[in-house]
């Protein structure tokens, strides 16, 4: 799926000095490489502030806390709804369940609720027309937030979900954790909403050597609190002023994400170019279904108007899932699905009160999505094996 160690050989002794500053600098935990690494994210996204962090997961929370949705946070102008009287009230967030666990698990671990809504069939992001209508039923009327995933790397119709912000009140918050470079209408995800958050996790396609995160936003109020929440709620040593919690990134990841950053651009046009392959040789093979849903050949990946896919994953769909996967395998060829069980098929979060039948097209999605291979590096000789050994199995 991913073979990290060509990256990393092209950038072997970039990366190497780049530790080496933090070593002699004896900063590991935030410091001027994060400094940096901020101030260079910033720039490069377009937007007003950008927070580093210990995870994709952490910024998800990050995000969500300092935009004011978090229970027994701060009450923020224009930003969610808090507490009244020392009663904290439970604010709903609109979100999918055809995501990665984080998503709605952070939205939890911040005294949230989540209110579940389904997918388009095409893109596989969010839906705004099942948005709409959670949004006037009993489970979303009071629905203060809705999390936008920009799932496989692409934006949804923003302009939809924009709309839902300016008509209703709602803060917007950015699941981005797979679309560094993306863009709706040249806008850089991450700057679309009040606050977003980032994976940097190392099958991303902005890549840290661990974990690591960042929330980013034009607001300054939302960055102020994001500061202070990912250092125990501390805006001064040892004085904590809300409940905040341990989510620092490390000075190593700082460094490494500087040296990065600076090819992310140039990567994601390898992505673009590596989906046009896969779209030309399926094509050539005569293997791809101009439909919604798979039946005896393959349904590709479609870009949507209006946005720029950053290609993290090219997805295709595929009536024989699992047994193509198993041929695949066979021969050595990887494959992924993202995500086998969808969010309110989890037994973890049986509590929300959803059941198998609530959403059809993400559960009919989980079980016909397939990742193939993408990544800068990847050959045409490469891509071209994997289209043969589906082409023969689909024979």
């Amino acid at each position: 799926m991913l073979d990290l160690k060509r990256q990393y050989q092209a950038l072997r002794d970039e990366l190497l000095d780049a530790l080496g500053r933090v070593i002699d600098s004896q900063q590991f935990i935030l410091g001027p490489e994060v400094g940096a690494f901020e101030r260079a994210a910033a720039d490069q996204l377009g937007v007003g502030y950008a927070m580093g962090c210990s995870s994709g997961t952490d910024a998800l929370w990050l995000a969500i806390a300092g935009a004011g949705l978090a229970a027994g946070g701060a009450e923020l102008s224009g930003v969610g709804t808090r507490a009244k009287s020392g009663a904290s009230e439970t604010v709903t967030i609109v979100t999918t369940p055809f995501s990665f666990f984080a998503s709605v698990s952070s939205i939890l671990r911040a005294g949230a609720k989540p209110a579940l809504a389904d997918i388009h069939p095409v893109t596989f992001n969010l839906s705004a027309n099942a948005v709409e209508r959670v949004l006037e039923s009993e489970r979303g009327k009071d629905a203060k937030a809705i999390l936008v995933v920009h799932l496989y790397g692409q934006i949804p119709e923003w302009t939809e979900f924009s709309r839902f912000g300016e008509d209703r009140g709602l803060t917007l918050i950015e699941d981005a954790a797979q679309a560094w470079g993306a863009e709706w209408n040249s806008v850089k995800a991450g700057g679309l909403g009040d606050a977003a958050a980032f994976s940097f996790y190392p099958t991303k396609n902005l890549s840290a050597a661990g974990d690591a995160g960042m929330v980013t936003t034009n607001r300054e109020e939302i960055a102020e609190r994001v500061k202070m929440l990912r250092q125990h709620g501390m805006r001064r040593r040892y004085h904590h002023d809300e409940m905040g919690w341990n989510a620092r990134m490390d000075g190593f990841q700082g460094a490494v994400l500087q040296v990065k950053l600076k090819h992310v651009a140039e990567w994601n046009e390898a992505r673009r170019k590596a989906a046009a392959r896969y779209d030309a040789l399926f094509e050539k093979a005569g293997l791809a279904e101009n439909a919604r849903y798979p039946e005896r050949g393959v349904i590709l990946p479609l870009e949507v108007k209006g946005a720029r896919h950053a290609w993290h994953q090219y997805v295709i769909r595929v009536a024989k899932r699992d047994a193509l996967r198993e041929f695949l395998a066979a021969r050595q060829i990887g494959s992924e699905v993202y995500y086998p069980i969808p969010l309110h098929m989890q037994e973890a979060l049986n509590g929300l009160g959803y059941k198998e039948g609530d959403f059809p097209e993400a559960e009919r999605a989980a079980r016909e999505v397939l990742a193939l291979p993408i990544f800068p590096e990847l050959r045409e000789d490469e891509q071209e094996t994997v289209v043969g050994a589906i082409a023969e199995f689909l024979s």
